[in-house]
């Protein structure tokens, strides 16, 4: 039986014992929903938890299987009595029995028997799954997820860190600190892998010289699986058990042994769970040593090295997320060899012909190896993630193809998109709903031209009604945040009167580095509080956070917390602590701009924009990454970019630029009516964002170009 038939995709009963054996009869449906992350995109999933216990549904950090193993069971028996509830969840269970019942997509290229296998070191899927960190992770779970609604099939292949990215705090000052929360997978929506002894499932590979050994984890997202593996375990020394701990951990010797268990250990659990991907897709250069574990299966079935590079070539494609070195690392030779010295025997080669597939300059023995520069090497198709980074990654990598002309490197764009189920808030959900014909959520640009008609008054009331709830959320969190500063209580009760529900409210919300450009908000601190004490004044909600080595960025961060303390503006600015899935939601439905102002041009797409635009949001941004696809005149505004000049000019610059825009411009369309009156320019400018990122920017067209260019060329 494939892995990816409907039978298979539920959980084993061992997983979900605890939760099923707390039900009533009339509740057994909700523990087939918990261990399934469909429900977190359906409308209506949400809202069914919360129904259960909405303090406890709160409090569990929105984790359905952790609610039903924590609620009382007084709690339960008088939900089981309640016959509405009971018809919500048996309605939402039976509806995702019909998707799982659902026939695969035919003519993609890749089968049920053969799917593809999507790599990545994290995957942002849902706040109750904290094994991301940002925008990579955001896009890989966007990703299966409408694999899973189109029918696609594919699995995915990450690694399971119970520490998962750090909690972030801020002191009085501003100071970032930092914190982790040790995950328990029994409070999780997934399921070990077990033989027929109930055993756990091993996978081993060899680092260091000596096996290392990795359990598997599986987590069902809708009818696509996605396998986690875990170092964990008790067969593993403790500096192995180690291994897979933290996202992203500081230490490269660590960082590098995580590579190689996601590649290496990530193919080989496939292999043990009887799953040969037609396509293996790197997400990221983090996973390029799957293409040596290939190439070394190919060699232990008979053919030489350069066959079995061949081979792996015809079966790899390969997403670069990201022109900055940090996403592109490099390491030493011994560093490599180190950990997997015995990999080139077992390919037949020298220890410099492994080396040469990874240095930039593969004869130049000094240099270091990457492990973006073995992905681009050893893939059929590789790709950039809007049309200017495919510039951007062409002019970096030209030199690994000598003589080919710039136009003709073999390397392309599938633009990033978002899944319009999942950022899509409920209130412009139902608006489009009535409005729009069948086939707006699957991109169809005649239905979407239909947004014209939809009155600027219904518009302009689902806009109110998002930035409300997001002052509510505001002021309720930067209580939270206040009282565990241990700021003075006038303060903290002045968070209750922070932000006001008719203010045009600004966002800026990302992973906190230099090339981001967050100072450029205070570069001129007078300009700035003029716009925040005007009388059209404008509020600012800002979140991210700061790597923890990162002691520029954490500056950045304190410098950024202190513009609270500017005469008047401490209710209207506010930064809002351990930034994750949970406050982007919040964040990207309710703020009126969405500020990005990213150093051009190293910002190769970004998807926040995307998501802020399919809630009525307009953008203000830097032209670099999509923004340089998704801007027209009418659908934002734009700050040239200006590649050329020094950061010093380039700043001074951009920073008036943006100044400049909100004052001319962004508040006066947004006050432009009489008080009480529809500003109807601004929601002109509404409309026109809508039509664009609605019939473009979504995971709907960009799997599709994945399936049509990359996976079934």
């Amino acid at each position: 039986m494939s892995i990816l038939s409907p039978c298979s995709s539920q959980p084993s009963a061992h997983a979900e014992d605890g939760v099923s054996a707390r039900l009533a009869g009339p509740l057994q449906p909700l523990a087939s929903l918990a261990y399934n992350l469909w429900w977190s995109w359906q409308p209506g999933g949400s809202e069914l938890f919360a129904a259960v216990d909405e303090q406890r549904w709160n409090a569990s950090g929105y984790n359905p299987v952790k609610l039903l193993r924590d609620v009382p069971a007084s709690r339960l028996a008088a939900v089981s009595r309640d016959v509405e509830f009971v018809a919500r969840s048996q309605a939402l269970a039976g509806a995702l029995v019909e998707e799982l019942r659902k026939p695969w997509a035919e003519d993609t290229g890749p089968t049920p028997q053969k799917p593809v296998a999507f790599l990545c070191a994290e995957f942002g899927l849902h706040a109750s799954l904290p094994i991301y960190s940002g925008g990579l992770g955001v896009l890989a779970g966007d990703v299966l997820k409408e694999a899973s609604d189109r029918g696609l099939p594919m699995v995915g292949l990450g690694l399971f860190y119970r520490r998962g990215f750090f909690h972030q705090r801020l002191d009085r000052s501003g100071w970032q600190n930092e914190s982790w929360i040790e995950s328990n997978p029994e409070e999780l929506p997934m399921r070990l892998e077990v033989d027929a002894q109930g055993n756990p499932r091993l996978v081993h590979i060899t680092l260091r010289g000596h096996a290392v050994h990795a359990q598997v984890w599986h987590v069902q997202v809708g009818r696509v699986p996605l396998f986690l593996l875990d170092t964990n375990v008790v067969q593993n020394a403790p500096v192995d058990r180690w291994i897979t701990s933290t996202l992203y951990i500081g230490d490269r010797a660590f960082r590098v042994m995580q590579y190689a268990v996601l590649a290496i250990g990530g193919l080989r659990a496939l292999r043990m769970l009887g799953i040969t991907p037609s396509t293996v897709h790197l997400n990221e250069g983090h996973a390029a040593l799957a293409s040596l574990e290939l190439a070394r299966e190919a060699v232990a079935a008979g053919a030489d090295f350069e066959r079995a590079i061949a081979a792996v070539r015809e079966r790899v494609v390969f997403t670069t997320h990201t022109p900055v070195p940090a996403g592109n690392e490099h390491y030493e030779a011994q560093e490599l060899l180190d950990l997997l010295g015995h990999l080139p025997a077992e390919l037949g080669i020298d220890a410099q012909r492994l080396l040469a597939l990874g240095r930039p300059h593969p004869t130049d023995a000094s240099q270091p190896f990457g492990v973006s520069e073995l992905a681009l090497r050893t893939s059929r198709r590789a790709n950039a993630v809007s049309a200017r980074h495919e510039e951007v990654a062409r002019q970096m990598w030209q030199s690994l193809w000598p003589g080919v002309a710039f136009e003709n490197l073999p390397i392309t764009h599938v633009t990033n998109g978002v899944h319009l189920p999942t950022w899509m808030a409920p209130e412009f959900r139902e608006l489009l709903r009535r409005h729009l014909p069948a086939g707006w959520m699957e991109g169809d640009a005649r239905a979407w031209a239909a947004v014209d008609g939809i009155p600027d008054a219904e518009i302009w009331a689902a806009r109110r009604a998002l930035r409300a709830r997001l002052v509510d959320y505001v002021r309720t969190k930067s209580i939270a945040d206040r009282l565990a500063r241990g700021e003075p209580i006038s303060y903290v009760e002045g968070a209750a009167r922070t932000f006001e529900p008719s203010v045009l409210t600004l966002g800026f919300a990302r992973r906190v580095a230099a090339y981001k450009r967050l100072q450029l908000l205070v570069r001129d601190p007078d300009r700035a509080l003029a716009l925040l004490r005007g009388p059209r004044r404008l509020q600012l909600v800002i979140a991210g956070k700061a790597h923890p080595s990162d002691e520029g960025a954490k500056r950045l961060v304190q410098r950024i917390f202190g513009l609270k303390g500017g005469e008047g503006a401490s209710s209207h600015v506010v930064f809002l602590e351990d930034y994750d899935l949970a406050v982007a939601h919040e964040l990207v439905s309710g703020c009126d701009v969405w500020l990005n102002l990213p150093r051009s041009p190293l910002e190769a797409s970004g998807t926040s924009g995307m998501k802020v635009a399919l809630n009525g949001g307009l953008n203000l941004s830097v032209l670099d990454g999509w923004w340089c696809e998704g801007y027209e005149p009418q659908t934002g505004w734009a700050l040239p970019a200006h590649p050329d000049l020094g950061e010093e000019a380039q700043d001074a610059q951009d920073a008036d630029a943006l100044y400049g825009l909100l004052e001319r411009e962004v508040v006066p369309c947004f006050y432009g009516q009489s008080e009480g009156e529809v500003p109807c320019a601004w929601v002109t400018r509404i409309r026109a964002s809508l039509r664009k990122v609605g019939t473009t920017f979504t995971t709907r067209r960009m799997l599709g170009e994945y399936i049509e260019r990359v996976y079934r060329a």
